[in-house]
């Protein structure tokens, strides 16, 4: 595990900038600044309009789209390099992944630092982050139009979870050269209720990325009941289940809220059966991270909800999407730990 610490330290770096990549994502869209560089350069990019002429420039092609003509059409040079800067963090963050991954890789192939069985596993999280970067502009290139104002909830949910399975996919390859061995147990009920708890987290994120992208928060923000009803109007109303439930906002929120209230009470019981680990285990010792953090999310779910009136708030709203990843983080960690496999 020593000769392994740079390459797993240099993977955990990966871990914390594509959690802060997420979370500029969400920032990008609650300040409704996605669809405001209309080009994409990969190298160009990498540096913002640098005098008055280059963003007249930009600006003049934001304004071709229907976004500026019938939402930001009041919007001034100054406003608009407002939203720009958010897009353009963005994306400069994901190059600076980028660097951040292609130059250690090098150094640590050259100083023989990497086995040749984690070869093929780095040519996967160089493909899925491709694939993320391919992904997030036919994301934004859909909305870049005389017709859409927003891009469709449905590929920021695409985009959203494929950052997610890139970040899960990260964190179990650093766990596997980082974590010693003895730290893994055997446990096939605890392992089988993990699952099935992330399995309910994604999807319970899919539509955490539906609320957003709909803004289904101001369709109904009270809190326990649903607009003064446990099981509110308007559910299942728009021709069919299936459209319903990935289209219709207040079904949306049902189902999302609906999730959490389940997920909250299966991670109680998982971390009830998980006292049964033995007591000097490292997944004993953190069996609490994950009940702390899914009544942190339900709280800050909540506050958000309560806080949507006319916009959602920004500071609730990323606060909720980080909380978010960190759990899902830590039952991929928990699992990893409850994986050994059966004699």
């Amino acid at each position: 595990m020593k000769n392994n610490r740079p390459v797993a330290i240099w993977l955990y770096i990966g871990v914390g900038m594509l959690v802060i990549q997420v979370l500029l994502g969400g920032l990008t869209r609650l300040t409704g600044s996605g669809l405001s560089i209309t080009e994409w350069q990969p190298l160009l990019g990498a540096f913002p309009p640098m005098n008055e002429a280059a963003w007249q420039k930009a600006f003049d092609g934001y304004k071709q789209i229907a976004q500026y003509k019938y939402v930001n059409n009041h919007f001034t040079l100054s406003d608009f390099k407002f939203i720009y800067f958010w897009e353009w963090l963005h994306r400069d963050w994901a190059r600076l992944i980028g660097v951040v991954f292609i130059i250690p890789f090098i150094y640590f192939i050259a100083k023989n630092k990497i086995r040749k069985e984690m070869i093929n596993p780095m040519i996967v999280l160089f493909v899925l982050g491709g694939l993320q970067g391919l992904i997030g502009w036919i994301m934004v290139s859909s909305g870049l139009n005389d017709e859409n104002l927003y891009v469709s909830h449905i590929r920021l949910a695409v985009h959203f979870i494929s950052a997610l399975v890139l970040l899960c996919y990260l964190f179990w390859f650093a766990l596997k050269i980082s974590v010693p061995g003895k730290e893994i147990l055997k446990v096939p009920s605890l392992k089988r209720l993990n699952f099935w708890l992330l399995v309910l987290v994604t999807v319970q994120l899919i539509y955490g990325a539906f609320m957003a992208g709909l803004h289904a928060a101001l369709v109904a923000n009270t809190w326990p009941d649903i607009n003064g009803a446990w099981i509110p109007a308007g559910m299942f109303s728009q021709g069919g289940f299936l459209t319903d439930i990935v289209h219709n906002t207040i079904t949306i929120q049902f189902i999302h809220r609906g999730l959490a209230y389940l997920i909250t009470i299966l991670i109680a019981v998982w971390w009830w059966k998980s006292a049964q680990t033995p007591t000097n285990s490292l997944l004993h010792a953190i069996r609490y991270l994950p009940l702390l953090l899914v009544l942190l999310q339900v709280l800050l779910g909540v506050l958000t909800l309560l806080n949507s009136q006319v916009k959602i708030p920004i500071t609730y709203g990323i606060l909720h999407q980080c909380v978010g990843m960190l759990l899902l983080l830590s039952l991929v960690w928990t699992l990893y730990l409850s994986s050994a496999p059966q004699d």
